[in-house]
């Protein structure tokens, strides 16, 4: 298949424009004028159409097929909730449009913070950061900001349990906090024995994922949260995994001061493919006034900017403007087409069909971490004994490939070596997750009989497998010879 620029010939056009008439463009700076051409492809937009089409049938996703990448939450995004956030009205907003102007968004962004605030049952948020990434350092940057408006500088340690994700350690050192690592207890959840030998007067916090990265729901966070905030700390909980417990189990209800939210998850956001992401975080009575800016207040029946002018306790902005608008008005609309009710229901899907693909795994032979508990929404499948001489966890993943499976999370959590990380999500069906079992019983006898042959998969797609470690020296700046 030929590139787009290697279609490109001179004079192609994707649509036809009247030449711009009675417009001096001569007073612009020279600073400002190309020198030369931009190296965009010339192509007629039949061939774009075309290019772009054919390229999307090449790829794995959630629209062709079952995309399990767990801790990612591949939840389906209603194409009404693009439709809509696609509006002329919505589109045609500047971020630096007054307030009188932006009256629409702004009603959609203060209702979005209501309801992840009924979602969570906390009583503020602040849809500011514009990814999960954000969201985290949110959190950590507002109980730092707690604790120096008490003056208490001897908190210097945030707890993190062994079974985090490795990058949860970043927001705590980025907001100068040292780390200490938290082992859990047999069953996958934080110890509370454990927890009170860890907890001291340099306690600034705990990060929590609950259910965790190891898919298991922590039935103690009450006990938990007592025990940190007893320490004098404060309780800080990932919401990666909220689409497993939204409409049944609230973090306030927990005792949890911060939690954060990436809004692909039970929002339904868009998610994959570098972004844009979109994130919000919500807060216990006591990190109130930290929140990020800016936030969306009604006064009467107006809607007005709270920025770091009005709020100038704020741990402050995280990006330009107000989040990436796209992507809330998105996750608005989806939040909306789902109701409390639904929302509930996608949770109890979610676990539901965990809990089968499980079931289905282990009867056809497979091993599962943690069999003795209850799965909340993922599924950890342990291949550590490979059947076929040579066949690893990495070779399974690349030849669901050639079953329409994208890759599912290869070797995370850490704790469960050579393993497979599930994540249906709950909007597939019984016949899905079927398949996908099926999948992996073909692929075991192939280990068995003709190992060459899954090691050397995908054979169906574009490319096979990539230099993974050219990644450490990409070349970003490629561009095509002019010719």
């Amino acid at each position: 298949m030929q590139s787009i620029f290697e279609q490109s010939r001179r004079g192609g056009r994707t649509a036809v424009r009247a030449a711009l008439s009675g417009e001096d463009l001569s007073d612009l700076p020279v600073r400002f004028l190309r020198k030369s051409s931009a190296g965009l492809p010339e192509v007629t937009e039949l061939q774009a159409v075309k290019h772009y089409t054919c390229l999307s049938r090449r790829n794995l996703s959630s629209d062709t097929g079952l995309n399990s990448l767990a801790s990612c939450t591949f939840n389906y995004h209603p194409g009404a909730a693009l439709a809509l956030a696609s509006l002329p009205e919505f589109l045609v907003r500047h971020p630096e449009a007054p307030e009188g102007h932006s009256q629409g968004f702004m009603a959609c962004v203060y209702d979005l913070q209501e309801l992840i605030k009924a979602v969570t049952g906390m009583p503020g948020a602040s849809l500011a950061p514009a990814a999960g990434a954000q969201c985290e350092f949110a959190g950590i940057a507002m109980i730092k900001a707690y604790h120096d408006a008490r003056n208490d500088a001897d908190r210097t340690e945030i707890l993190i349990p062994e079974t985090a994700q490795a990058a949860a350690a970043v927001p705590a050192e980025m907001c100068g906090y040292s780390v200490r690592k938290l082992p859990v207890g047999s069953e996958g959840s934080v110890d509370v024995a454990i927890l009170e030998n860890f907890l001291g007067s340099r306690t600034a916090g705990l990060m929590l994922t609950n259910p965790s990265t190891v898919a298991v729901f922590a039935c103690n966070t009450e006990a938990i949260a007592g025990l940190v905030h007893e320490a004098g700390g404060l309780l800080n909980c990932t919401g990666d995994n909220l689409s497993a417990i939204a409409g049944k189990n609230r973090p306030d209800d927990m005792g949890i001061d911060v939690i954060t939210l990436d809004l692909h998850k039970c929002f339904c956001a868009p998610r994959g493919g570098g972004g844009p992401g979109a994130g919000a975080v919500a807060v216990s009575e006591r990190l109130l006034p930290y929140l990020p800016a800016p936030m969306v207040d009604r006064e009467g029946d107006a809607y007005t900017w709270l920025d770091e002018q009005r709020r100038p306790e704020s741990v402050g902005r995280f990006s330009a403007f107000a989040g990436n608008a796209g992507i809330l008005l998105r996750a608005y609309i989806a939040a909306l087409m789902l109701g409390r009710k639904g929302m509930r229901r996608a949770a109890e899907y979610s676990t539901m069909n965990a809990s089968y693909l499980r079931r289905q795994l282990l009867k056809s032979g497979f091993d599962a971490a943690y069999p003795e508990r209850g799965v909340a929404h993922e599924v950890i499948l342990n291949l550590r004994c490979p059947t076929g001489e040579g066949v690893a966890t990495r070779d399974y993943a690349k030849r669901l490939l050639d079953y329409g499976v994208h890759v599912p999370t290869t070797l995370l959590p850490p704790q469960a070596t050579e393993c497979l990380l599930l994540e249906p999500t709950g909007a597939e069906s019984k016949e899905m997750l079927d398949s996908f079992v099926a999948a992996m019983r073909a692929i075991r006898d192939e280990a068995e009989t003709d190992p060459d042959t899954v090691r050397g998969a995908p054979y169906t797609m574009p490319v096979g497998r990539l230099d993974e470690g050219a990644l450490v020296d990409a070349d970003l700046t490629w561009k095509p010879t002019n010719g």
